[in-house]
């Protein structure tokens, strides 16, 4: 069931990860019924049947709760997971959006502060 969420993530990065500027290595791997993306070993974006979601610091993940996004949550009755968003469908599907938000969750992770 986590092949599709597997693939479909190796595909976006290889796609936006040139856009976005990031020159770290990415890897993907299964991550609970999806994928999840890791720079330096640490998880910054995953593609679930929750949705599409980057770990970026509190105050941009306001803003995007704002603009559309949503909590992450990645089954029901589950813990929110305080530091991602779920991005709107409008963000995701614009891919100079999408691989400015990578940028900003892999940079933020790679800062050491996204191990909130």
């Amino acid at each position: 069931m986590a092949e599709p969420y597997l693939t479909d993530l190796r595909i976006l990065l290889g796609r936006l990860a040139p856009i976005a500027g990031v020159t770290q290595e990415l890897t993907c791997k299964h991550f609970f019924s999806g994928a999840a993306a890791t720079v330096d070993g640490r998880i910054f974006l995953s593609l679930t049947p929750a949705g599409l979601a980057l770990k970026l610091p509190p105050a941009r993940l306001e803003e995007l709760f704002a603009a559309g996004g949503r909590r992450l949550r990645y089954f029901p009755n589950a813990p929110v997971k305080k530091a991602y968003v779920i991005l709107a469908d409008e963000m995701a599907s614009v891919d100079r959006t999408l691989a400015g938000l990578i940028a900003e969750s892999a940079t933020f992770c790679l800062s050491g502060r996204g191990h909130l």
